[in-house]
């Protein structure tokens, strides 16, 4: 199948990709002017590059229509750490997402998946499956949720089988360093204090190979509906970070410094996600949490190599 992937080059995307690329797909890849897709080094030869920019959708139009996709993941969105949860870019991503889904239609595409995020969910204390209430209080999960609802009638109208993806918490190889796991393990490689919060919060976490799987899986089965992309469990920041400080080195637990930061602009007590629905595709997810933060440590000791010792808190 012929499977365009927008945002490709992301943290995301570019496991999507390679999933799609490992599955016997052709894949075309978005690709902005300047973005050198290091991520996608070891694929580029076996991937279509898409030249344009999710802002001017009919400036690459031409290129897709040549190409022709059967099937599309859409990820391309503004997420730079710290500052797209109320950021305006957030409606160019809306706009801009609603653009790319009427051209996708007009080029007879057969599905599509978007990538949403559990932030469209009203806060809750409890695991969340698809049809808990939706309350974003950002303007980037609100803008998520008003692509679906817009996306879903019209998808129907227009014979797209439609799938929308709610992300959870992630983590893995080509991480953003500066997300909370690969700064603590950094951190912790190099030896380094790492202040923090109070740890106290439950998260759902899955490593970023589970969720391109999951994502892959939802194209191969041509699901329709909302999914929740979760492992299905929680577990505290504190349990996290302490994994991950007893795999880098026997005594680094003594450089988490707990408490020192105050609650982050969007700080749930507790975010978790029913998994079932995507269980019930086929799909389950590779990696436990303590193996996932093993594999990516041990990514990134050896991006680090020549920085930091083999075991810094001996």
């Amino acid at each position: 199948m012929r499977v365009f992937v927008t945002g490709a080059s992301g943290f995301i995307g570019s496991h999507v990709t390679r999933a799609l690329v490992a599955a016997g797909h052709e894949v075309a890849a978005l690709r902005q002017s300047g973005d050198s897709a290091w991520r996608l080094r070891d694929v580029a030869g076996r991937v279509v590059f898409v030249a344009g920019d999710l802002g001017d959708v009919p400036g690459f139009r031409t290129a897709l229509e040549a190409w022709r996709p059967e099937a599309c993941v859409h990820l391309a969105w503004y997420a730079e750490p710290g500052k797209y949860l109320d950021s305006p870019v957030n409606l160019d991503c809306l706009a801009g997402s609603l653009a790319l889904l009427r051209t996708l239609a007009d080029l007879s595409c057969r599905r599509v998946i978007g990538v949403g995020s559990c932030a469209e969910y009203r806060r809750a204390a409890v695991m969340v499956a698809e049809d808990a209430p939706v309350g974003p209080d950002t303007v980037y999960a609100a803008c998520k949720l008003a692509f679906k609802v817009a996306a879903e009638p019209f998808a129907a109208l227009r014979g797209l089988r439609f799938a929308w993806a709610r992300v959870f918490y992630l983590y893995g190889p080509d991480e953003d360093p500066r997300r909370l796991i690969p700064s603590a393990i950094q951190a912790m490689l190099g030896g380094e204090a790492f202040p923090t919060g109070s740890g106290d919060q439950r998260r759902d976490y899955l490593h970023v190979h589970d969720v391109a799987a999951g994502l892959v899986r939802l194209v191969d089965a041509e699901a329709t509906g909302a999914f929740n992309v979760a492992s299905g469990a929680t577990v505290t920041v504190r349990e996290i970070l302490e994994t991950v400080a007893d795999l880098a080195g026997p005594s680094c637990r003594r450089l988490l410094q707990f408490g020192v930061r105050p609650p982050g602009a969007w700080d749930p007590p507790f975010v978790g996600g029913d998994n079932r629905r995507l269980r019930a595709t086929g799909w389950a997810p590779h990696y436990d949490l303590r193996d996932g933060l093993r594999q990516a440590l041990e990514w990134w000791r050896e991006r680090l190599d020549g920085r930091t010792g083999e075991r810094p808190c001996d």
